[in-house]
């Protein structure tokens, strides 16, 4: 008996319920009232837009220096451009083949867009003479006109990289090709800057890594972001 009571007086309220909120509800879906979508675009642009945030490291170092047509080019080139830099040298046995296989990817995701370029600067110029560079840009198929191989005075290409972007090169005999560099990217916005994400502590990352998958993605990604600014 005292079930039977509880049953009709869970029935009477769902009854009571129906009759006051089900109205609502459908004058609600007539009117698009529930979950519209700019509701839900908002929140996702929120989300995105706080996650694009990238960290301003400070201004790129100032350089000019000869490309491979032989005509001068400066970081002042690359002004209103947002631009990936690099130091390798052609003859490079080691970590260079897949530097260029990454930014040769970069290339072709950007190929086409005026604002974006590439500076590859060599830290053997006494071999890598403009033609060299030339001939270097063609075996590897390179077609943006953005894109400059550099060469110029060691002192001070090295000096660019050790001291200017810290990223290092050097010469040692010791290893195949008789220099050894960094294989990290530098990502340069519009402004001048050196742009970066966090990693996963929080910590800015820097340059990215222009041998690993993950690195090559995560600076694309970037990239576009900065065109977007």
């Amino acid at each position: 008996m005292f079930k039977n009571k509880s049953y009709i007086g869970i029935s009477f309220i769902i009854l009571i319920f129906g009759i006051y909120a089900v109205p609502k509800i459908v004058d609600r879906i007539k009117n698009g009232e529930i979950v519209k979508g700019n509701r839900l675009d908002n929140v996702g642009l929120k989300s995105s837009k706080s996650d694009a945030k990238l960290l301003t490291i400070g201004p790129a170092p100032k350089f000019e220096l000869t490309n491979q047509d032989n005509a001068k080019v400066s970081n002042e080139t690359y002004k209103g451009k947002v631009y990936v830099l690099e130091f390798f040298f052609t003859t490079c046995p080691s970590i260079c083949p897949k530097m260029n296989l990454s930014m040769l990817e970069i290339e072709k995701t950007f190929f086409g867009n005026p604002n974006f370029g590439i500076v590859s600067i060599t830290i053997d110029p006494a071999h890598d003479t403009p033609q060299v560079l030339k001939d270097h840009a063609k075996l590897l198929g390179v077609k943006s006109s953005n894109w400059n191989f550099l060469t110029g005075d060691k002192a001070t290409i090295m000096d660019l990289s050790n001291k200017g972007f810290n990223l290092y090169a050097g010469e040692n005999a010791k290893v195949n090709g008789g220099f050894e560099h960094s294989g990290l990217f530098a990502l340069i916005d519009k402004d001048g800057n050196i742009r970066c994400r966090k990693d996963e502590f929080g910590n800015p990352i820097l340059y990215y890594d222009g041998l690993d998958k993950k690195g090559v993605r995560d600076i694309q990604e970037d990239i576009k972001i900065l065109l977007e600014e």
